[in-house]
């Protein structure tokens, strides 16, 4: 079997086009560590980039990397015309038997679904659920890829839902979907937290600094346990300078046990996973959040929301503890179960590695995905 990828390479987002190597996104990259194992399917990697780069021709034995270029012009202001184009150049000199399209949100989509072959998508945020809880603003790029979602639904073989909060969205929508969680970077199952026991617990809060992520409630909600107990929230993700990153800065001066970290990659992620006793998403909208995969399989506990697919991937009191983002109290509640019971917090750990070996390892994943390409072709 032949399959083709249409991914973002991260070095068009950061406009990074010195970069040798291409930087597929984590997801991405955790399902082609999968498809590694799979020595008879080859893959091919594509990404639309506005500059000409340098890149290996193989990521692996059996993945090919391709990576396009594409004049700014041919991009959103013409509906990703360009690279629709580009792509299709592409493949009628791989001939793949089936086309992934990874993400709604930009290019990927429309590549596939005008692509020629079979084709699927997955949904790794629900865009028009994102710009409704942002409320979006007419021709921002959020209402716009909102828009983008909602054209490229109906036109696919069939969406793979990685959370029931996104198959739930999707139905009626498109022809058909399957419920498959992102696969977790194998390198994760390697880290083991171990917090430092003679030092104040360290909680991580990780993500994007924003509205629908909610970091300033939950600062808010957590100031009075800080007053009688002594812990630290290091917070992770880049910070926009808007009304809302401000307001985040000013909490974080005002309360000596918040610290801004700014934005880590995977390799520092895993340093502060090995060092933290808790991991906190007080966010109010999330599909398959990463960060909840990748300290699980690093054996941190886990404090996040129960909306979206979050719940799909916590078992409640058995891997996890997930809290209402509308009463941002309920988590210094969950910090404070933490900080008091050392065994439940072991307990919760211990049982979320498995969970996650179980569920979430590469090649568990990649093999689901294997199965679902084949359906899609019968």
């Amino acid at each position: 079997m032949k399959i083709v990828l249409l991914s973002t390479d991260d070095r068009e987002q950061k406009k990074r086009y010195d970069l040798e190597k291409p930087i597929v996104p984590t997801p991405q990259e955790a399902l082609l560590q999968g498809l590694v194992r799979f020595p008879d399917i080859e893959v091919h990697v594509v990404s639309c980039l506005q500059s000409s780069v340098t890149s290996p021709q193989k990521l692996a034995d059996n993945i090919w990397f391709h990576g396009l270029f594409v004049p700014k012009i041919g991009w959103l202001r013409t509906g990703y015309q360009g690279c629709i184009r580009a792509v299709r150049k592409k493949l009628r000199e791989i001939q793949p038997d089936i086309v992934h399209g990874q993400g709604t949100e930009r290019d990927c989509s429309l590549s596939a679904i005008f692509s020629g072959y079979p084709n699927v998508l997955t949904l790794h945020g629900n865009m028009r659920s994102i710009a409704r809880v942002n409320e979006a603003r007419p021709f921002s790029f959020l209402w716009l890829a909102a828009r983008l979602e909602q054209f490229t639904l109906p036109r696919t073989n069939g969406v793979v839902a990685i959370s029931r909060y996104t198959q739930s969205a999707v139905e009626g929508l498109t022809p058909r979907t399957w419920l498959l969680p992102n696969a977790v970077d194998q390198n994760f199952f390697a880290v083991q937290a171990t917090p430092a026991q003679n030092e104040p617990p360290v909680g991580l809060c990780i993500g994007t600094v924003c509205h629908h992520k909610n970091q300033n409630n939950f600062i808010r909600a957590l100031a009075p346990l800080a007053s009688e107990r002594k812990f630290k929230i290091i917070f992770l993700g880049k910070a926009e300078p808007d009304a809302y990153g401000a307001e985040f800065f000013d909490l974080i001066k005002k309360y000596p046990w918040c610290e801004y970290a700014g934005f880590a990659n995977r390799e520092n992620l895993k340093n502060y996973f090995q060092k933290a006793s808790f991991l906190t998403l007080p966010t109010l909208e999330d599909n398959c959040p990463m960060v909840v995969l990748e300290a699980m399989a690093a054996g941190v506990p886990v404090i996040a929301s129960n909306i979206g697919g979050v719940p799909d991937l916590i078992q409640p009191e058995a891997t996890g503890l997930l809290c209402d983002p509308q009463h941002p109290e309920s988590f210094a509640t969950s910090v404070r179960r933490l900080l008091d019971d050392a065994a439940l917090s072991s307990r919760l750990a211990a049982a979320a590695k498995a969970h996650a070996r179980n569920h979430f390892h590469p090649e568990v994943i990649a093999r689901q995905h294997v199965e679902i390409y084949r359906e899609v072709l019968k």
